[in-house]
């Protein structure tokens, strides 16, 4: 059986997901890519988005946050 996340690990994510202007937030993630997939608005229908050094993917739909993809994921757990 897989470990139990603790209450403190999930609590060190919450001021980050406060700074988003959404109330839904669906989290999905490829274990066999290593992808997390975040998405604030479902469809995202993303028009433009923006890859940075460390493997991070902001997606932006007319110029709005609508998701984030994080390559190689595993590597910040």
């Amino acid at each position: 059986m897989a470990q139990k996340p603790t209450i403190s690990q999930f609590s060190a994510i919450f001021p980050l997901l406060s700074q988003f202007q959404t109330k839904q937030i669906w989290i999905d993630y490829d274990e066999e890519a290593d992808v997390l997939y975040m998405s604030f608005r479902r469809p995202q229908n993303a028009d433009d988005s923006e890859l940075t050094e460390d493997g991070v993917i902001y997606r932006y739909s007319q110029e709005q946050l609508v998701g984030i993809t994080i390559l190689n994921a595993s590597k910040y757990l």
